[in-house]
């Protein structure tokens, strides 16, 4: 049997170019090995942490999984779900959380980056550690308790494998150590995932080359299904520097080394091979020759995805047909899960 290879996205708007390097580009990479059976789900249980509109939520369901499909996922190849319809999902989760001490959750990097993130950055650096407490207690739990439905996530299917960055890995680890803790106590039961780490490049605000890229900066953001005169418009009004040497220098030429990084990441050739391509041209070329490049580079997809959003039944029975294949792994899985700790007879 082919170890299981597990990962999701949260519906929480569309995808950027960050993403699909990070996430989806890397999701069908392995789906097409043909090394793992794969399992890719939309994360819609995790989205709730961003408290959404529920119509939003609803859209974006659909619009991840036209993502998923566009960009070359295949239900005949990987099992494609939607996480919040697997009930024993939430059994596990439950179980789990009786093996996770609270200071473990709190001391989380990922939950105390989203906990700041209601902070003003010019105010961060004041904040007192009783300041910080009563930040923390009034945090919706979700933030906290997300890292245990990530583990539950992982071990429900007995995922051997997970691909991630590097922002990540804290929380893989988290899931390691709750396996672990499981087959300590009630004896041999999950196997301890293990990382497959995403090269993915950081990739920066086209607006502001210091802080990275988000969907919550648009004008700095180039989307995936963006338009290409969007893609054109944006790269045209891209930071740069005042000088014209085409050289990656993230410190001194953020703006320029970002734009490269892109190129690197869409291209696959690695950034020396992407400057040598550049050697002699203005910024005003360089900027055009990348804004056709990445707008060429996704054309298929919109095509396909726009097609894939005219009939959103079609989308919504492949992840129908997919929650059944993963509820029925989960649920053989829970029934033996139950029986280890002593829950059924």
């Amino acid at each position: 049997m082919k170890p299981v290879l597990i990962s999701g996205i949260q519906p929480s708007g569309k995808l950027h170019i960050g993403n699909y390097l990070g996430a989806l580009k890397n999701f069908v990479d392995l789906q097409n090995s043909n090394k793992y059976e794969c399992f890719f789900f939309v994360a819609d249980l995790h989205a709730l942490t961003e408290n959404p509109n529920a119509k939003d939520l609803s859209r974006n369901i659909i619009n991840l999984a036209a993502d998923f499909l566009a960009a070359g996922l295949d239900p005949q190849k990987s099992i494609i779900f939607q996480q919040s319809q697997i009930e024993s999902l939430q059994e596990l989760k439950w179980i789990l959380s009786t093996l996770t001490p609270i200071s473990e959750l709190m001391r989380m990097t990922a939950f105390k980056e989203k906990v700041l993130q209601a902070v003003k950055p010019t105010e961060r650096e004041k904040i007192t550690k009783r300041g910080f407490k009563k930040i923390v207690e009034e945090t919706n739990f979700g933030l906290a308790e997300y890292p245990i439905l990530m583990a539950a996530d992982i071990l429900i299917y007995n995922g051997e494998f997970v691909p991630v960055g590097n922002d990540q890995l804290q929380h893989l680890e988290f899931t390691r150590t709750l396996a672990r803790k499981f087959n300590n106590k009630f004896g041999q039961t999950f196997i301890e995932p293990r990382a497959l780490i995403t090269s993915t490049p950081r990739l920066m605000s086209l607006d502001n080359p210091h802080k990275k890229m988000s969907k919550s900066q648009p004008i700095g953001c180039i989307f995936i299904d963006d338009s290409p005169e969007d893609i054109e418009q944006k790269i045209k009004t891209a930071v740069t520097d005042s000088e014209s040497e085409v050289k990656y220098d993230p410190e001194n030429k953020p703006g320029i080394s970002n734009l490269l990084e892109i190129m690197s990441g869409l291209s696959g050739k690695n950034i020396t091979e992407v400057e040598k391509s550049f050697a002699g041209k203005n910024y005003g070329e360089i900027k055009k020759s990348i804004a056709s490049f990445i707008s060429n580079y996704f054309d298929l997809f919109r095509n396909k995805k726009s097609a894939l959003l005219q009939k959103p039944d079609a989308l919504k029975k492949v992840l129908s047909a997919g929650s059944k294949q993963a509820k029925k792994i989960a649920s053989k899985n829970i029934d033996q899960i139950k029986e280890k700790i002593g829950l059924k007879s």
